[in-house]
């Protein structure tokens, strides 16, 4: 008889946070800059969803970003962008962004929301290692139609980065090699997914509620899930169906420092970076699309 893996255990669980950020754009912060650096070699977690337009209109204009990558995954609305690279376009319904801040890149973004008025979408921030921190700038966009849907045991899952089974998602550059799961359970449905020992795990609930450990309470929308380090996922629905981001990776066990948007190994790379974005020298690299 095979035998049957354990249960990764819950670390902890905590709903997110309501948050201002960039001109005044009203969202909740699943985890960021406290919670470091358990959630290693992730930094950032951000879910903007409101049906308010008041609420994200302002955006995010013109603003650096040095040492990091960020995934953005827009599930309904628009988000307009440029970026330094001299990129522009938008991202809609079922579209990421995925974009490399290395060396240092400067963007905007700005939501504009659906014909009914409503955004929806969550941005993940990633580390890069020390060794990567000044790569050049590299930027993506990917369309809805490039992210596989794919059932695996009663499970729907969207694979933006990673594999399950056979399926690669099309998030494929990210240094860290994360995996990036958009999974939907109906009611009354056990799941399991194995995860490598040692890497971070985290799910965040984006609707209806789960138990994310055997015997675990339900957690509901807006709920984040930390993992520990071993075994693997074991999650179920009960009276409720579920969806949820589930994300991991390996860690870097790097040093961490970080001030708004750049986010560097050392307090004297820091000031250099804000130094260089005053004199104007902050972008090192023309770049280029891909």
């Amino acid at each position: 008889m095979a035998e049957i893996a354990a249960a990764r255990r819950i670390q902890k669980v905590w709903t997110s946070s309501p948050t201002l950020e960039g001109a005044g754009v009203h969202l909740r912060r699943a985890f960021g800059f406290h919670e470091l650096p358990r959630f290693d070699p992730f930094l950032m977690l951000d879910d903007f969803r409101s049906d308010n337009p008041a609420d994200y209109l302002a955006g995010f204009p013109w603003h650096p970003h040095r040492g990091i990558e960020t995934i953005t995954y827009v599930l309904d609305g628009d988000v307009e962008h440029e970026d330094s690279l001299g990129n522009g376009g938008v991202i809609g319904s079922g579209d990421i962004q995925w974009m490399t801040a290395g060396s240092g890149i400067l963007h905007q973004e700005m939501p504009k929301g659906s014909k009914k008025g409503s955004m929806c979408g969550f941005q993940l921030w990633a580390n890069l290692p020390a060794a990567q921190k000044m790569m050049d700038p590299r930027y993506r966009d990917v369309k809805s139609g490039m992210v596989p849907v794919i059932e695996d045991a009663g499970a729907r899952i969207l694979v933006v980065a990673g594999r399950v089974g056979r399926t690669v998602g099309p998030v494929r550059d990210v240094v860290i090699e994360p995996e990036y799961l958009d999974v939907t359970l109906p009611p009354h449905t056990p799941w399991s997914r194995p995860v490598a020992p040692g890497h971070t795990v985290f799910a965040y609930v984006i609707d209806g509620e789960a138990s994310f450990e055997p015997g675990a309470k339900a957690s509901p929308n807006q709920t984040l899930v930390l993992f520990g380090r071993s075994g693997s996922l074991q999650v179920e629905t009960r009276s409720r169906p579920a969806r949820f981001l589930l994300v991991s990776g390996k860690p870097l066990g790097e040093p961490v420092a970080w001030h708004g948007p750049i986010v560097m190994n050392t307090r004297d790379q820091i000031r250099e970076a804000f130094e260089e974005y005053e004199k104007g020298t902050f972008v090192k690299k023309s770049g280029a699309a891909k």
